[in-house]
């Protein structure tokens, strides 16, 4: 369903397992993130109001995502660390098209925005099927279901507004990109490291 030319290798469960509190810490922050690349998408297109209406629910869950990755982090005893750079997502970034057309940036955001959400929910399905903590593994499921309404939603959204862009073509170039980006992570302990 999601397309990615690339999946990953379960044996990054271990290295997971290793320093569960660095992966949530990390985990918490790209929720915190993707609730900030909805709201500034709905300040940039504020005139469409059925991608407002829709990503005022996505932000809210990612929100709700960050409260109860949180609260895991304080059931363990721990606190939530810094926030930390994703450098896969800062990857992606340089590939979405900016400084043409208004359109063409908005189509590709919304195209990043789908990239990130399929492969998070990607890797939350590696973790709910590998992960042997029973309470991780039906959280990182119930997170794998609502990143994939999250990623076609946002492909959804692409081609409405596609208005003479080719969006399965330029999602094709996005998938290639990604698939020579995601080879060199897999490594940490973090969502997409």
């Amino acid at each position: 369903m999601l397309g990615l030319k690339l999946l990953t290798d379960p044996r990054w469960v271990t290295i997971v397992e290793e320093n569960i509190d660095e992966i949530l810490t990390d985990h918490a922050w790209c929720e915190q993130k993707a609730t900030t690349n909805a709201i500034s998408i709905i300040t940039q297109n504020p005139e469409r109001t059925e991608l407002v209406d829709a990503l005022l629910e996505v932000a809210k869950e990612e929100l709700a995502h960050f409260e109860q990755v949180h609260e895991l982090i304080k059931n363990r005893g721990k606190s939530l660390g810094r926030e930390r750079s994703d450098e896969y997502v800062g990857e992606l970034f340089k590939f979405m098209r900016r400084g043409l057309d208004r359109h063409t940036a908005f189509i590709d955001r919304l195209l990043f925005s789908a990239m990130i959400e399929a492969r998070s929910c990607e890797r939350f399905r590696v973790l709910s099927e590998n992960i042997p903590d029973p309470v991780l593994a039906k959280f990182y499921y119930d997170l794998m279901v609502s990143e994939a309404g999250h990623y076609t939603m946002f492909l959804k959204f692409a081609r409405k507004y596609a208005e003479g862009i080719n969006v399965d073509e330029r999602w094709q170039e996005w998938l290639v990109f990604e698939a020579s980006v995601i080879i060199k992570y897999g490594k940490k302990e973090t969502v997409h490291g």
